[in-house]
Order: structure tokens, then C-alpha cells, then sequence
């Protein structure tokens, strides 16, 4: 009887569903002090975004609302006019040619900059000997402080010591009055502007150039293809990534462009080459009157155009990623 039962309760006890081990806790010891190590190293960057990006931001954004004097800009008493100071922005005379002058040294700059930066690239490519000592002489504009690079180019096209007009006169052509002339100031700091950003673009696409595996080459010129179609059918579609990359951040430089500008021409003469950053400068601190609130809502209207593209070259990736 008694073995009988103590085989029923073995049978019983095999029937029973195993009960599942306790796993070992992966929560590392001290999580709580990892936590607050990894918020210890965030919030000096928070602070630093906070104190030089958002608040700034902020204040210019409450400037273009009120009606700033020097004395409300001192007290802090400024009323409130809510879109006034960009109705005035728009209203003025100087508007439409400044925004016009904007969108010609952007467009001609980048287009300048990309195209002989890409060609430089690809010139470069080649590993040709002293490719790298010429590739870092091509540095040396990006390397210079604005300030240099600006005052070189303003002795150099200057309209009679200036080396450029010496040459022209060598080549019997008459001198170009480069800096004064309302016809040539805009193409004048065109010019500066695009020495200065050429090594930039250089150094973007030959990074990509680099990542390129060579025997995608090789294979198509067994193909027998020139090189032409190779540069057009395999380089520019792989560089495509990082030219988009190289045009986003040329534009977001290019259109806040103002030390160049100012340098050479202060947005002259008649505001022959005057962007919307040399007029918000103008209207903020070039008079014994600033005008704070107009001067801000240009700006404004400048970071508006930078996030509405960088907006849009997001959008692009994603699509891209999504379709690949």
C-alpha cells in the first residue's frame, strides 16, 4: 500500500508543469551611479546649447516682436507690436535687392565652389606625385582668418594698386573698378567668397572619393568606358550622399556670410552687394539709431531659410533610406 502511494505521488509530481528558473538580473551594479555619471557628461553640452544657441535664438526672436529702443533695449520695457517690424522689412525699398543679392551669391557660390571643388577632387584622385603637398597648399584659404583673406582680396582688386587691374593692363585691357563700380562689387566678393570655400569643398569629396572601391573603376574600363562616362555614371551617382551633405552646409554657410561682404564693399556702394546679413547688421548696429526689431526679423527670415532647407534635405534622406 505504502509503495503503491509513493508511486502515485511521483507520478502526480512528474505531471506537474517545471517551474521556470529565476534568470540572473543583467542590471549592472551601481546602475543608479551610471545614470547619473552618463547626466553628469550630458549637461555641460546642455548648458552649452542652452546658453549660446536656444537663448540667443529666443532673444532674437522677442526683438523682432517689440519695438526696441536704446533705452527698452537697456530697461527691458519694450512693447509688444507682434509681426510690425517684419511688415517694415518688407515694405523697404532695400528689401527685394537685398534678397535678390542673397540668392545670386548663394547660388553662384555654391555652384562655383561644388564645381571646382569636384574637380579638384577628382584631380587629386589620381595620387599623382607632390598630390599631397599641392592638396595641402589648396587648404591653406580655409586655413586663413576671414579678416586676412578679405582685406588680401579688397588690396588685390583695388582699382589702382591693386595686382589684378596691373595684370589686366598688362593684357591691355582697361582697369575694372572692382570695389566701386555698382556693375562689379557683387561678382567682386563672388570671387573672394569662392577661393575661401573651394578647400572645404575639396576636402568633403575627396574624403569621398576615397570611400569609393577602386575596382568599381577597374571593371569599367575593361568595359572600355571613357573616362567621362566613368566619372558621370559611377563617381557622381556614388558621391551623391556626400555632395548633398557638402551643398546643405555650403548653403547654410553662404547665406550668413557677412565678414567677407563687409570687409570689402560694406554692402556698396548704392547697396550694390548688399545681402540680407549685411542689411541686418546695418539696420542693428551700422547707425547712431539701431533699429533692433527690423534688424532681428531679417535675421530671422535668414535662419528660416537655412532650417526650411535643412528640413528638406532630411526629408530627401529619408526617402532615399526608405527606398533603398
Amino acid at each position: 500500500m505504502a509503495s503503491s502511494t509513493h508511486t502515485a505521488s511521483r507520478g502526480l509530481a512528474a505531471q506537474e508543469p517545471a517551474r521556470p528558473r529565476a534568470r540572473p538580473s543583467r542590471r549592472p551594479a551601481g546602475g543608479g551611479t551610471g545614470r547619473w555619471a552618463a547626466w553628469a557628461f550630458l549637461l555641460p553640452l546642455l548648458a552649452y546649447l542652452l546658453a549660446f544657441y536656444a537663448y540667443p535664438l529666443y532673444r532674437n526672436l522677442d526683438l523682432s516682436l517689440r519695438d526696441y529702443t536704446v533705452r527698452s533695449f537697456v530697461q527691458g520695457d519694450a512693447p509688444f507690436i507682434g509681426l510690425a517690424n517684419y511688415r517694415e522689412v518688407a515694405d523697404n525699398p532695400t528689401f527685394v535687392p537685398a534678397l535678390t543679392h542673397t540668392v545670386v551669391f548663394t547660388t553662384a557660390s555654391l555652384v562655383l565652389q561644388f564645381g571646382i571643388g569636384m574637380a579638384l577632387a577628382v584631380f587629386f584622385h589620381q595620387h599623382f606625385r607632390l598630390s599631397a603637398t599641392l592638396r595641402a597648399l589648396f587648404l591653406v584659404p580655409w586655413l586663413l582668418p576671414l579678416i586676412v583673406s578679405a582685406s588680401t582680396w579688397s588690396w588685390m582688386l583695388n582699382s589702382e594698386a591693386g595686382v589684378v587691374n596691373t595684370f589686366l593692363g598688362v593684357l591691355g585691357i582697361d582697369p575694372v573698378n572692382w570695389l566701386t563700380s555698382p556693375d562689379w562689387s557683387l561678382a567682386s566678393v563672388i570671387i573672394a567668397n569662392v577661393w575661401i570655400g573651394i578647400p572645404f569643398n575639396l576636402v568633403l569629396l575627396y574624403s569621398g572619393l576615397q570611400g569609393i572601391p577602386q575596382q568599381i573603376y577597374e571593371a569599367a574600363a575593361l568595359d572600355g568606358t571613357t573616362g567621362w562616362q566613368r566619372f558621370w555614371r559611377l563617381t557622381f551617382p556614388l558621391l551623391r550622399p556626400v555632395s548633398a551633405i557638402t551643398l546643405l552646409l555650403g548653403l547654410v554657410y553662404t547665406l550668413k556670410v557677412f565678414d567677407i561682404i563687409w570687409i570689402m564693399t560694406k554692402g556698396g556702394p548704392a547697396d550694390s552687394s548688399t545681402t540680407l546679413a549685411t542689411w541686418s547688421y546695418q539696420l542693428g548696429f551700422g547707425s547712431l539709431l539701431p533699429q533692433f526689431g527690423p534688424g532681428a526679423a531679417v535675421g530671422n527670415l535668414l535662419i528660416v531659410a537655412a532650417l526650411a532647407f535643412g528640413l528638406v534635405y532630411i526629408r530627401v534622406q529619408r526617402r532615399q533610406g526608405g527606398t533603398a
